[in-house]
């Protein structure tokens, strides 16, 4: 064996130690110019008007139902597949979050049962989730949304720089939020932002992330009661320099999945590789496969010194702080119990890709002799 292979790597170089030096030197650590010029460049990478960093990804989500104006009352169609921030964030805004069903080769929200509940529970929002790096169903959800009148979130923190039909996520919906921790695509260390082409919403967003100060008015003058969901200067000139290595990122990225869907689609394994619908790229937050005994395979790749991880291994509705929250959702169940993730990042080598892969049929050819 020569090494083990981590399931996440985070890409930092003297690039980014640079910058981080740079901003240092300059003594303007918190908001200024730095911020200011990742929002901007982030807004522009992703074909949105407006961008507002933050602290984190569950800020972004957060602030982004504040400047909906999505609060106490209120309902928010949502998947019940994802990390909890997603569903935690229309609640932290007052509102309730309602779960429909996924898709079960997507893991994303299924359009026509987000229409179900939109009519029964007479809900305010759709938040969708590109979970894993691969878009939803984004046309089909924005027609449901817009057919009942309500605004259409983009939870896209694992989908930087993905696309449908050549149009970036974060420009399909009314509003979109991306998260920056260091597993992610891109990273600031900790970080995130809302992106939006409406201008009244950014503005709101903006001030809630600043303590409801006045985006026009004195330093003290307060508006509305907010946080500080501020984005530090140095986690914006982190977020710079990766987003130029962003396309370097999501190249690595697919060309390892492509070689891993190859391998595995060659051989009879009890492994489902990933799916690519047309028009629709994927960026591999995760390469993630089902298969019906994933904690043997977990174990039989940890044995081999391969990484995985299991996102997620359950649904939000049956997490303890939301007992009680009734949802009919059994393909999400379903792959809470049958997902396993395994290492797709850019610091892999084409030996580690091919390790991984030699592990995975390894492991259908144990259980066939079995």
């Amino acid at each position: 064996m020569t090494g083990e292979i981590p399931i996440a790597d985070p890409q930092l170089g003297d690039a980014e130690a640079a910058k981080l030096t740079e901003v240092l030197d300059s003594g303007w650590l918190a908001g200024g110019p730095e911020v200011e010029a990742f929002e901007r460049e982030f807004a522009a990478a992703h074909g949105a008007d407006h961008a507002v960093a933050t602290a984190n990804g569950t800020a972004a989500l957060h602030a982004a139902f504040e400047g909906l104006e999505i609060g106490p009352g209120d309902r928010v169609v949502t998947s019940p597949f994802s990390f909890v921030a997603s569903a935690n964030a229309v609640r932290l805004a007052g509102a309730e979050p309602v779960f429909a069903d996924i898709d079960p080769e997507t893991y994303a929200l299924d359009p026509a049962a987000v229409d179900d509940a939109l009519s029964a529970h007479d809900a305010d929002a759709v938040l969708a989730v590109h979970l894993f790096g691969l878009p939803a169903d984004v046309h089909a959800l924005r027609d449901v949304a817009d057919d009942h009148g309500v605004p259409l979130v983009e939870d896209a923190a694992q989908a930087h720089g993905a696309t449908v039909d050549g149009r970036p996520v974060g420009s399909l919906g009314d509003v979109a939020c991306f998260s920056f921790y260091p597993t992610k695509n891109m990273t600031t260390g900790e970080g995130g932002a809302v992106l939006t082409d409406d201008p009244d919403v950014a503005e709101r967003v903006r001030r809630y992330a600043n303590h409801g100060r006045a985006t026009d008015g004195g330093t003290y003058e307060h508006v509305s009661v907010g946080h500080n969901y501020r984005m530090p200067a140095l986690a914006a000139g982190l977020g710079r320099v990766q987003l130029d290595r962003l396309p370097e990122f999501t190249d690595a990225r697919r060309e390892h999945a492509a070689a891993l869907t190859e391998r595995l689609s060659a051989a009879e394994t009890p492994v489902t590789p990933p799916v690519e619908p047309d028009g629709r790229t994927h960026v591999y937050h995760q390469y993630t496969v089902r298969c019906d005994d994933r904690d043997a395979l977990a174990s039989h790749l940890d044995d081999r010194g391969v990484g995985s991880a299991v996102y997620y291994p359950h649904v939000i509705p049956d997490q303890p702080a939301y007992d009680g929250v009734d949802a009919d959702v059994p393909a999400a169940r379903e792959a809470a119990r049958t997902v396993l993730s395994l290492p797709v990042h850019p610091g892999l080598s084409d030996e580690d890709v091919r390790r991984i892969g030699d592990a995975v049929v390894d492991f259908g050819t144990v259980t066939a002799d079995e």
